[in-house]
């Protein structure tokens, strides 16, 4: 253990940067500068340290020229002059540890639970290609997830990309820390980006509380940090994902959410001078959001798999704006949660006929299969008919089919909300017994 540590220390101090390249600023806009004397020598997504007077600030770069560089700062501007010296620094160190379960972290590997931490020894780039497409794995078995929804009508399964739809104040981040106390993976990784500051506190110890933490790593840019470091959250963590993939292991990683990793990357490509399009959003979202989905999966050969749930907050149910629609194409599967649901106070608020995992039909086995696609159809039966039930317009007797749907309605409400840690077969178990009280 001490060797360990030693060599850790010795990787961190062997990063310490002893000369620097150094520019000037040329141009100063709101949270922008324009830097002269490094185009040179500067790469895109490179950091640099402005001193202006005592004050040290830092910024990224996001454009380069033949004769300026563009900084996007990671805050305000207030303070900077031309001739302003403008150091370029190396690229972040970024290396995930073990010993990184358990904490919270930024994008850059620094600690945000007040605890000291040290990097790996094997550093790994933030922003990278996905494997090979030839050399990954199908999709393994299902996962236990303690919640009855996900163990039948809408299975999980190891490599599986899905994505959580849901408005603000559903439950989204309550189901997200019930998946992560109890889904069947051997580590979880959960990127907080954007999250308000005093949620970061009450999420870590509330709602994921100290059974969740014990084997989860949260990775959190809050909303007040700059647009390139909520951008890198989502990216970190699912760098410090592939690392315990690598190593063989199960990893659950939840990104919530996409869609303030995809405005925080329209603010750096609107600064950058790309244009906007799609409701605001610039060309280049799409790909954006491809690369970060595509790394997630079964890994190749012999190395783990990362499941992943990546939540996106849909203004007014909206399936349809750009951000939704874009996960949509690259995901194996989408859970909707609904606020109607939501008010009628069945929690999670999951609306199963709108929601679709594409695992089916292949994660159950063939009576599980004819099971799943009864309840459906008696959900589906009674929710085409609920107006004209609720408004006494129906009569008993009408329409078998209807008369089965209204049979089993409470009690298959009832077996949405259980979330007891009961394994698959026991909950499949509960299904049948409910589907057999329709007429």
């Amino acid at each position: 253990m001490t060797l360990q540590i030693f060599e850790k220390a010795a990787a961190s101090v062997a990063q310490i940067q002893t000369s620097h390249r150094i520019g000037r600023v040329s141009g100063v806009s709101s949270a922008q500068l324009r830097v002269s004397g490094l185009s040179t020598v500067a790469r895109l997504g490179d950091s640099v340290e402005i001193q202006s007077d005592n004050t040290i600030m830092t910024g990224e770069v996001v454009y380069l020229s033949n004769d300026a560089t563009d900084v996007l700062l990671d805050g305000p501007s207030e303070g900077v002059r031309l001739g302003d010296p403008v150091k370029l620094l190396d690229r972040t160190y970024f290396a995930p540890d073990d010993s990184w379960i358990g904490r919270v972290i930024d994008p850059n590997g620094q600690p945000l639970d007040g605890k000291p931490i040290l990097p790996g020894i094997d550093p790994r780039q933030v922003q990278c290609g996905p494997p090979a497409a030839h050399e990954r794995r199908a999709m393994g078995d299902r996962l236990e997830t303690g919640i009855a929804v996900f163990n039948t009508l809408l299975p999980i399964v190891r490599g599986q990309r899905i994505g959580l739809f849901a408005g603000s104040g559903v439950g989204k981040s309550t189901l997200i820390a019930d998946l992560a106390r109890s889904i069947s993976a051997d580590v979880i990784v959960i990127a907080l980006v954007g999250e308000r500051g005093r949620e970061l506190r009450h999420f870590v110890d509330k709602v994921l509380g100290p059974d969740g933490m014990k084997r989860s790593v949260v990775v959190a840019a809050t909303s007040d940090r700059a647009a390139q470091v909520r951008k890198r959250c989502a990216f970190a963590a699912m760098t410090v994902a592939e690392y315990f993939r690598d190593a063989g292991l199960s990893v659950m990683l939840f990104v919530d959410s996409v869609t303030r990793f995809c405005e925080a990357h329209r603010e750096i490509a609107v600064a950058a001078g790309e244009g906007a399009a799609l409701r605001g959003y610039p060309a280049s979202t799409a790909p954006t959001i491809a690369n970060l989905c595509e790394r997630a999966g079964p890994g190749p050969n012999n190395a783990g798999d990362i499941t992943a749930v990546f939540s996106v907050l849909v203004a007014g149910s909206d399936m349809e704006e750009p951000v939704a629609d874009m996960l949509r194409g690259v995901l194996d599967g989408h859970v909707v949660l609904s606020r109607e649901i939501a008010e009628r106070g069945r929690f999670p608020a999951v609306d199963v006929l709108r929601s679709v995992s594409r695992s089916l039909p292949d994660a159950a086995a063939k009576d599980e299969n004819a099971l799943i696609s009864r309840a459906r159809a008696l959900m589906g039966r009674y929710a085409s008919a609920e107006l004209m039930i609720q408004s006494g317009l129906y009569t008993g007797g009408t329409d078998p089919a209807i008369d089965a749907a209204i049979d089993v309605q409470e009690p298959l409400d009832a077996f949405l909300t259980i979330r007891d840690g009961r394994c698959i077969q026991d909950h499949f178990a509960a299904l049948t017994q409910v589907i057999g009280q329709a007429s």
